[in-house]
């Protein structure tokens, strides 16, 4: 049998136009994943697609700058021009222009960073962030992880259509679905959200920022110590609903 001959489904059935997006967008996601350098075979290998399909999308994605092949190893990783690209998305939206006036002082009332964060396909970005002064020597300016993760992401995943809630379900495992999908009445009812923060020390407290139609379309988030996390979670509302004012004169 040829390599062609056993290449699964999804590369034979998804000819024309749409076929090639959506493969190209499967490479992208592969290649965010994992190291910031992969094969060409992996690459392959994890997306089920021929390797001819492969090389043809990554050459494709390179020329458009999507991607990018180091020199020396021949490897594909993700190309400059999504930076470009997602900084003109970023500062397109709305809720972060009306949040910019109130992370300083937000972050000023709590001594700890501030957060911006927005839910993407079952993760959640943190894409904006107002440092505390003993925020350290490492700064994370942008960070991604599983929604079910951080209490911004559940509260932004609750919200979100039935496609978004299941977009973060089908990243976790069989006991953490079960504990949210138990939970997802509550957590779309809460004024705020509460939860370990493993990476940080403390306590993630997260609040919606509406939008003009009562949508979350971001949330506002810090860390703090677990005594602390009423009172956080009272400057953070505030500001939100300072934001979501904005927002509905918009």
């Amino acid at each position: 049998m040829t390599e062609v001959d056993a290449q699964p489904a999804r590369d034979t059935d998804a000819r024309g136009t749409l076929g090639t997006v959506r493969n190209a967008v499967l490479l992208l996601q592969l290649l965010s994943e994992g190291p910031a350098h992969q094969q060409l075979t992996e690459l392959a290998e994890r997306s089920g697609l021929s390797l001819p399909t492969v090389h043809r999308l990554l050459r494709s994605l390179t020329v458009a700058g999507l991607a990018e092949q180091d020199p020396r190893s021949a490897r594909y990783g993700l190309g400059p021009e999504l930076v470009r690209l997602s900084q003109r998305y970023l500062a397109r939206l709305p809720v972060l222009s009306a949040l910019s006036p109130y992370l300083l002082a937000v972050r000023d009332a709590l001594g700890v960073s501030v957060c911006v964060a927005l839910y993407v396909r079952g993760s959640v970005a943190y894409v904006d962030r107002a440092d505390s002064s003993d925020a350290g020597p490492y700064r994370e300016p942008h960070r991604v992880a599983p929604a079910l993760r951080t209490a911004a992401g559940r509260l932004l995943a609750a919200h979100a259509d039935d496609a978004g809630w299941e977009a973060m379900l089908s990243l976790a495992d069989e006991a953490a679905r079960a504990q949210a999908i138990a939970e997802r009445a509550n957590w779309r009812s809460a004024a705020y959200l509460a939860l370990a923060d493993a990476d940080h020390g403390g306590m993630e407290v997260s609040v919606p920022v509406l939008d003009g139609y009562g949508r979350p379309a971001a949330a506002l988030a810090a860390t703090v110590g677990a005594e602390q996390v009423e009172h956080a979670a009272g400057h953070l509302a505030r500001a939100a609903q300072a934001a979501s004012r904005t927002l509905g004169h918009g």
